[in-house]
């Protein structure tokens, strides 16, 4: 019988982006195979998630969880992300993380740079299970507290910056992401999966971690006009295309 939690291995994943760490773990979770993206800073830095806003942490996560355990996990969301974290041996309160259908096996990451500027974005991307057009769907779920939707398909994006970034600019880049990883669904011809009549915009359980870097003083603005929002949107679109073929074969 397997062990409820256990550690079984580490790949490196290499990053440039000084004072950065990143690892994929391969464990054992409540008799599960999970594997989880682990990126650290070895220091607290400030961090915007989709899923739980600003935190200040050294450590963040993308994490792959089985559909059939996740359709006990969506029920007690909240629980999960303690426990997830201690299975890892680390602090709840030390990490921010993400949650996907997509195997961590399938990750794209892509690194740009101008003048000083540095950027790196990790992605995973499903889009069969749950593809749609926002603004033209009808929605399915009427949120009720601690339950977390359950599909198959998922796009996260992960963006890494040298550059110091004030509270605006990591929300705007949030926007530069979406953006950016619309694009790549609209050359790709990726199609809402319940209206294929549509193409879709992302799915609808897509989210976000930006996490500012430590160089200089706080940066303004990430929209494309800037150098750093064409970084991000550049590298979010290559990452995000080759999530999908590596995962999808689009």
């Amino acid at each position: 019988m397997k062990e409820i939690n256990k550690k079984l291995s580490e790949k490196k994943i290499d990053i440039s982006l000084a004072g950065v760490s990143a690892k994929v773990v391969y464990h054992i979770y409540k008799g599960y195979e999970l594997n989880t993206l682990v990126v650290s800073f070895g220091e607290k830095r400030r961090v915007l998630s989709t899923l739980d806003g600003f935190r200040e942490v050294p450590n963040i996560a993308n994490n792959y969880t089985p559909l059939q355990l996740s359709m006990h996990t969506a029920k007690n969301f909240r629980e999960f992300k303690q426990s997830l974290p201690l299975a890892l041996g680390i602090d709840p309160a030390l990490i921010t993380f993400l949650s996907t259908g997509v195997n961590m096996d399938q990750l794209a990451v892509c690194e740009r740079s101008y003048e000083g500027l540095e950027v790196c974005c990790l992605a995973t991307a499903g889009a069969k299970g749950n593809a749609l057009r926002t603004g033209v769907e009808v929605a399915n779920y009427v949120e009720q507290p601690g339950y977390f939707v359950s599909t198959t398909g998922t796009i996260n994006v992960i963006v890494l910056t040298n550059s110091t970034l004030s509270g605006g600019a990591m929300a705007r880049a949030i926007v530069t992401v979406t953006e950016a990883k619309t694009a790549a669904l609209q050359d790709l011809n990726v199609r809402s999966t319940s209206c294929p009549q549509y193409q879709a915009t992302g799915t609808g359980t897509d989210n976000v971690l930006v996490v500012s870097g430590t160089v200089g003083e706080p940066l303004l603005l990430t929209s494309g006009h800037v150098k750093l929002g064409e970084l991000i949107g550049t590298s979010t679109k290559i990452v995000v295309a080759e999530a999908l073929e590596k995962h999808d074969g689009v």
